[in-house]
């Protein structure tokens, strides 16, 4: 009754073909699918459920240190990036423009743009440029600061090669932006957003990451500093998890947010931004998914329990009830500063499709109940992060007393899975023959010596890390902030170095 395991639950398997694998993951758990307009993506419930719980957890993260939503225009004045250099040349490849702002009937039905605007308006990729023109009206004196504004909005990108949640033309986000009296105060500002999406991504999503700065040639344009959190998927692949920026005077300067010291005399401001995105439900599902589909950290979950009815003949109305009756009973339970999320499928249709479903979509508990587990007392439970076989019978009173151990038990599980898949697959390479060996495509079966992190010395020049890129297509992914460092030899040049740095190939 159960139901046997369906031979193609995902098809084909990571190991198989590790980009098609994340496709149909995306598919079989009903995450999201491609929108008609190219390069966009269309969010579906169960995905934008997820995207709702990350994004409540953060904001309250954000709100616990001081800051305030608020919102900004979409548009974007073109002549507002072109006062930031930098940043204009950073982001001009992928803006959208609008330079029209009606339509008009044309021959043959079709519609003509018209009214052509004074000044183009850009797309908003990012707002530092529209922000900056706000703050220098809300700041005038040093007793307004620190200003500490997040916002959650879409952005536009204009990628040319996309791939849903991880590269899109069109996605989600927040982003963070704050004013400052003093250098330091930008810089603990920076610290302190860069801790909390760690400490987010580690505690929620159940992903570790390696804190780090990025190099000159991988920072933010316009920024002083990009620091950023980056985490290993399971093809080995670095993903950048979310990044912290100190601009220093920079955008203060273009958009003249100044400011009146306590001594009467007039100073430019220091800012900050920082930002996670959509990109981060790619992270879970790289980071936690397997052959049978999505596997959900349950702080994050949009539902934590199905209960699976079990039909024989005429018990339907007596297995429901029971169905029912447990789901209320286990919905006023507190879990995670919240209720448990329980669903109750009763749907038509066979019992083991149903539960392959919800199998494939990641839930973490799925109780499967018949006649035979009424007459005990009992539930079925399966977890998501145990295989089939290892489903088991318990007491229902024994069940809903230890539920929110059990989720716990397989958050954490997921983490320490997810940093021992990391620390196996990090490795101190001195030679420039290991590394690239390490990084060569033709060793990508071997695990054993091929992709992961090398943790290895650079010189600090950027001459070697275009020469990296255009062989191995590999980036310094950070240079880390905590763990000790000793001096050595570069790895490809063999000139000094200070440190060691993360290569990696990267998303």
């Amino acid at each position: 009754m159960a139901g046997k395991k369906p031979m193609n639950a995902i098809t084909p398997t990571r190991n198989e073909d590790y980009p098609q694998w994340y496709q149909q993951v995306i598919k079989a758990a009903d995450l999201a699918e491609n929108s008609p307009v190219r390069g966009c993506m269309v969010i579906k419930p169960w995905g934008y459920s997820l995207w709702e719980n990350i994004q409540k957890t953060l904001d309250g993260m954000f709100k616990a240190t001081g800051h305030k939503n608020a919102y900004f225009p979409l548009f974007i004045p073109k002549s507002f990036l072109e006062k930031e250099a930098q940043h204009v040349e950073g982001f001009a490849k992928e803006c959208a423009v609008v330079t029209h702002h009606r339509l008009e009937a044309g021959p043959e039905g079709k519609l003509i743009p018209a009214g052509e605007l004074e000044e183009p308006l850009i797309v908003r990729p990012t707002s530092e440029t529209i922000i900056g023109a706000m703050f220098a009206k809300w700041v005038q004196s040093y007793r307004d600061l620190p200003l500490l504004i997040n916002q959650w909005a879409n952005v536009v990108r204009w990628e040319m090669r996309t791939r849903l949640f991880l590269r899109t033309a069109e996605f989600l986000w927040q982003e963070g932006h704050t004013v400052h009296a003093t250098e330091q105060e930008a810089w603990d500002e920076t610290r302190k957003m860069l801790n909390v999406y760690a400490d987010f991504a580690q505690e929620y999503l159940a992903i570790p990451v390696i804190k780090g700065e990025k190099t000159e040639s991988e920072r933010f344009p316009g920024a002083v500093s990009t620091l950023c959190i980056e985490a290993m998927m399971q093809d080995r692949k670095a993903l950048q998890a979310g990044t912290s920026h100190f601009l220093g005077q920079n955008f203060s300067k273009a958009s003249d947010i100044k400011f009146l010291d306590s001594s009467g005399k007039e100073e430019y401001a220091w800012t900050t931004s920082w930002g996670v995105s959509t990109r981060l439900v790619g992270g879970l599902i790289m980071a936690h998914g397997d052959d049978d589909g999505l596997v959900l950290p349950p702080r994050l979950a949009p539902s934590h329990i199905v209960i699976l009815p079990l039909i024989h003949g005429d018990s339907d109305g007596e297995v429901f009830q029971y169905c029912n009756s447990l789901a209320e009973e286990l919905r006023s339970i507190n879990y995670n500063n919240g209720k448990l999320v329980v669903e109750v499928d009763t749907r038509e249709g066979r019992g083991g499709e149903k539960v392959w479903s919800w199998i494939k979509k990641g839930i973490p508990l799925y109780l499967e109940i018949g006649p035979r587990d009424i007459d005990s007392d009992s539930v079925f439970v399966g977890r998501r992060d145990k295989s089939r076989k290892e489903r088991y019978s318990q007491s229902r009173s024994g069940f809903v007393g230890t539920v929110c151990d059990v989720l716990e038990e397989i958050q954490k599980g997921l983490f320490q899975k997810a940093l021992a898949f990391r620390n196996n697959n990090t490795h101190y390479i001195d030679s420039k023959e290991k590394f690239y060996e390490f990084f060569t495509p033709e060793n990508k079966n071997k695990p054993e010596i091929h992709g992961g992190y090398a943790l290895s010395h650079w010189n600090g020049s950027e001459e070697v890390e275009k020469q990296v890129k255009d062989d191995l297509n590999v980036t310094i992914r950070c240079i880390p902030l905590d763990g000790p460092q000793e001096e050595g030899r570069c790895v490809i040049t063999g000139e000094p170095s200070q440190k060691r740095v993360i290569w990696a190939k990267a998303y």
